[in-house]
């Protein structure tokens, strides 16, 4: 017997017919990859042709090549029904991963054969280790050039020791494996042929559920979906009991009080589909619909024994933003449909509810909204997904969030780590030097490149992969996730370059950005649409400077004695949201509509930010 969350007292009965699972990883090192090849070996869903990352459903997931929604899948091995669920890999949603390793009694930790351990791979094994999860580690990729498997083991195992695992979890049992071939072997020496040594692993090595279906009804909240027919859809794993539909449940919520629901419909996962069905047990991973207001965390459970398991632990947003509805004059002409204060608060009321990782306040009696999130990539993915839902608005340059503690400043601290050739090594030490950042590792790989290691303020990080990238000629390589807070580190370098500002309402011309060319990097394409007040390009001099983009050649009835000088223009920057972002200053905004990304000056006019000069 022990004692349950919630205060009561179980058996530890389990479901031997069950097991619950996540994969964790870093960025891109095959966790997708190997649940299409899991799906594929078990016959659990039907590919088509040229198919493959069906984990990664959503459209921004698939252009971006990384998971960023949890998904759950289930297959079926030799009567036993192994439930998966795919996890981020970027720290950015770590709200993802933490509430789904409540769901599950153990872990695939995927390391890439070549790359071993990086900064994300720490930050998942932490979040399972401090949920006492066993791990099975999987050396991924060992068809990769220059694997170093033992090599890659050993880095692991130390990393384990780092985070201070217990003699249980240090005991992990070791599968090397290639997701796009669908093998795995557990020793190198014998050729793998298909991946049963890892679903073997996977039945004999993780624990099934303590799972009694005897006991009160009890299931944590761990995920949200909506469904326009069912409407909100509540998905985690039952602890206890058993639900039906048609039941009347109550919900537990954060601050102890108790609604009643009806269960309207009931799914299980089967493959990647949800399968309806009439009832659910203890240990099962289902979706129920019929509760209205419930929230990621909150508890449903029996009528009889209302009781609430434990809230999640989330950690706490690092970056904030300000959200506001789009004023630019060419507002609306860009197609999109929701324009106003009104539809971006439900829209952002909308994803704080469904992410737990989001916290959203009003601030200037509604007309803006401050939006926390885990980091840049967490916010640019919310402002990528309401831009393709047809929204329009304004954001502010990414702030991090100041703790005060005992009358000291605190501010997030990141690891970042960095990878170049040995030509960059010595730029890239001295940039980060003069952001503060604190350097803890550097070796040299077995390919010859510098991979270093350093703790680094958060803000600093802001506008330094662009400048990362062009200092190593695309090459370098970078990954950054949440250390912790630290003192505050002082004043920053500021952007050295000043821009360029529109001076009128009108079309670019060609002629006019030939001849500005030759101050700075351009942003627009002749024929664009520009208006008083939007950023065009880069001033190398360090100031703002206001210039006439719309400027046309002036027309003579004279013949020039020589051939007029052709106008050759550099093609212009491709405005990204990921860029914008990095590289606006405190008075500037990015103007952001379903088919264009702007920059442009907080206040449009040249007076007015003369007048805002003066009023600082």
């Amino acid at each position: 017997m022990r004692a349950f969350p919630g205060g009561v007292v179980v058996h530890q009965k389990r479901r031997t017919d069950i097991r619950n699972i996540a994969i964790i990883a870093h960025v891109d090192h095959g966790k997708t990859t190997l649940v299409d090849a899991l799906l594929k070996q078990t016959d659990s869903y039907d590919f088509k042709e040229g198919e493959e990352t069906v984990m990664d459903s959503n459209a921004l997931e698939k252009e971006r090549g990384i998971t960023i929604f949890s998904k759950n899948a289930s297959l079926r091995y030799k009567d036993i029904q192994i439930n998966i669920v795919d996890t981020p890999g970027h720290a950015d949603f770590g709200s993802e991963v933490e509430r789904i390793l409540k769901m599950v009694d153990g872990v695939l930790l995927l390391v890439d054969a070549f790359e071993g351990p990086m900064p994300q791979t720490k930050f998942v094994l932490k979040k399972s280790l401090e949920l006492h999860l066993k791990p099975i580690l999987v050396v991924n990729k060992i068809d990769r050039p220059n694997a170093r498997m033992h090599e890659v083991v050993n880095m692991t195992f130390d990393l384990f020791c780092e985070l201070n695992a217990s003699d249980e979890q240090l005991d992990f049992p070791i599968v090397f494996a290639s997701g796009r071939e669908g093998i795995a072997t557990l020793n190198l020496d014998d050729e793998g042929k298909d991946l049963k040594p890892l679903l073997e692993t996977i039945v004999h090595r993780v624990l099934p559920p303590i799972a009694d279906p005897d006991l009160p009804f009890q299931m944590l909240v761990t995920m949200l979906d909506y469904d326009s027919y069912v409407g909100r859809i509540a998905i985690g794993r039952i602890f206890c009991g058993l639900v039906k539909v048609g039941e009347t449940i109550s919900l537990v919520k954060r601050d102890g009080a108790i609604e009643k629901g009806k269960v309207t419909k009931i799914f299980k996962y089967v493959g990647m589909k949800r399968v309806s069905a009439e009832q659910a047990q203890a240990g099962d991973i289902i979706c129920i619909t019929g509760i209205e207001n419930v929230k990621v965390g909150e508890t449903l459970a029996s009528n009889e024994n209302p009781q609430a398991l434990p809230l999640l632990k989330i950690d706490e947003p690092t970056i904030s933003m300000n959200f506001s509805h789009n004023s630019s004059p060419l507002s609306g002409k860009d197609g999109g449909r929701f324009l106003t204060s009104r539809h971006i608060r439900e829209r952002l009321e909308h994803e704080a509810m469904m992410n737990v990782g989001i916290k959203v306040e009003e601030v200037e009696n509604g007309e803006r909204f401050k939006v926390s999130g885990r980091g840049e990539l967490h916010l640019a993915i919310l402002i990528e997904t309401m831009r393709r839902e047809g929204y329009e608005m304004e954001v502010s340059r990414p702030r991090v969030i100041l703790k005060e503690i005992e009358g000291e400043t605190l501010e997030p601290v990141e690891q970042l780590v960095v990878e170049v050739s040995p030509e960059y090594q010595g730029a890239t030490i001295q940039e980060l030097g003069s952001r503060k950042a604190d350097m803890k590792n550097m070796q040299t790989t077995s390919v010859g490149s510098i991979r270093m290691e350093f703790l680094i303020p958060s803000r600093a990080l802001m506008g330094f992969r662009n400048l990362f990238m062009n200092m190593t000629r695309g090459t370098g390589v970078m990954y950054h996730n949440f250390f912790e807070y630290q003192r505050f580190k002082g004043e920053l370098p500021s952007r050295n370059e000043g821009v360029l500002i529109s001076q009128n309402l009108g079309t670019a011309v060609a002629y006019a950005l030939w001849g500005l060319q030759e101050r700075g990097e351009i942003f627009v394409h002749p024929g664009e649409d520009l208006y008083e007040g939007m950023i065009i390009g880069v001033n190398n001099k360090g100031h703002d400077l206001v210039v006439n983009a719309i400027k046309e050649k002036k027309l003579t009835n004279m013949r020039a004695s020589g051939s007029d000088e052709a106008i050759q223009l550099i093609p212009p920057r491709e405005m990204t949201l990921e860029f914008a972002l990095e590289f606006i200053e405190d008075d500037e905004l990015v103007e952001i509509t379903p088919k264009n990304i702007r920059l442009r000056k907080a206040y449009l006019t040249d007076n007015e930010r003369k007048q805002s000069r003066r009023d600082r």
